[in-house]
């Protein structure tokens, strides 16, 4: 199921992002919500009426400038709300929006609920690194964090890691000021004993720089920090291939030496930018729940929902549930 409503370029990119993904790939079908009137016209405008997209009407939109907890208690006929009460009726699908974030995160906890055993759902991308890449968990639900919260994260991370990125035995670090146990604060302090006996491949503190260097696979933290990396390493990523286009384009012997290396370029540029990496997943949720970033284009719903059709076809979910079913015995053991 896909947000037809939700983000910057809603419904136009959204909608056009499905087409290319069904165009691209068998087996599937989506189920796009929203204004029926809206979506049948971008997808005359294509021309592409076919029976594997199936249309959802909602009256309502939740938009940025709503209160979150308020929109998805009130706003019932929208595209959000209805997405997300189908994911309880059927934890199986997948549901992807690039609406407000308040809101999907406000709605997963209020309607789609958590996993039995999870303290905290968390927001886990992605991140290209040396190795292939690396999860920052978490990157924006949980700005203030418990040990028992960072525990659950790395237990999450690592199953899905090995499930969906084929990472045998996942190495997990916690994000620190640095790699000495005692480095941290109390919370992180405390914390440490506890990923070394929750049954994670723990290596122990991590700097930031270790992610992109692929020194871990899973990479444990609180959401202000994690998101606080993301957002520079996607600045990060911009200023560098700003400054490799303008030292190209400076005199004619760059610019033959870029048509030399123009497709290795677009390769790398590629394993950064999120448009071709795509949405993030909620783990934690009992149910499969996607997030793509606000101002997504077609590219991202596209790769987003190919990725989610590969999702559907782990047991990822499912060895999280049998995984926490347990956890509090262990815990207070």
């Amino acid at each position: 199921m896909v947000d037809a409503m939700g983000g910057d370029n809603a419904p136009d990119e959204i909608v056009k992002g499905c087409i290319e993904a069904v165009k691209t790939k068998e087996g599937f079908e989506i189920e796009l919500i929203g204004a029926e009137n809206e979506i049948n016209r971008i997808l005359k405008k294509y021309n592409f009426m076919n029976e594997r997209i199936i249309i959802t009407n909602a009256s309502q939109v939740i938009s940025n400038d709503d209160k979150p907890t308020e929109a998805i208690r009130h706003k019932k006929d929208s595209s959000m709300v209805i997405g997300l009460n189908k994911i309880r009726e059927n934890p199986g699908i997948v549901f992807i929006s690039a609406g407000s974030t308040g809101a999907l995160l406000a709605g997963t906890l209020l309607i789609a609920g958590r996993i039995k055993g999870v303290s905290r759902p968390a927001l886990a991308p992605i991140v290209p690194s040396l190795t292939g890449g690396t999860m920052i968990i978490d990157a924006g639900m949980n700005t203030i964090c418990r040990p028992i919260n960072y525990a659950q994260f790395a237990i999450m991370g690592s199953i899905y890691m090995q499930q969906m990125m084929k990472k045998e035995n996942p190495r997990v670090g916690l994000v620190n000021i640095g790699t000495e146990d005692e480095k941290g604060n109390e919370t992180l302090k405390e914390t440490l004993p506890i990923l070394r006996k929750c049954g994670v491949n723990f290596i122990g503190n991590i700097e930031g720089r270790d992610i992109a260097e692929g020194k871990v696979d899973v990479a444990v933290c609180d959401g202000f920090t994690g998101n606080a990396m993301l957002k520079m390493m996607e600045g990060t990523g911009k200023y560098f291939f700003q400054n490799i286009k303008r030292i190209f384009n400076s005199d004619l012997f760059t610019k033959i030496s870029a048509l030399l290396v123009k497709a290795h370029i677009k390769k790398l540029k590629d394993s950064v930018d999120p448009e071709v990496i795509g949405g993030t997943p909620i783990l934690g949720i009992d149910g499969i729940v996607f997030k793509c970033h606000g101002n997504s284009k077609a590219k991202a719903i596209r790769n987003t929902i190919l990725n989610a059709c590969n999702v559907t076809k782990s047991a990822f979910i499912d060895q999280i549930r049998d995984r926490f079913s347990t956890m509090e015995v262990k815990f207070n053991a």
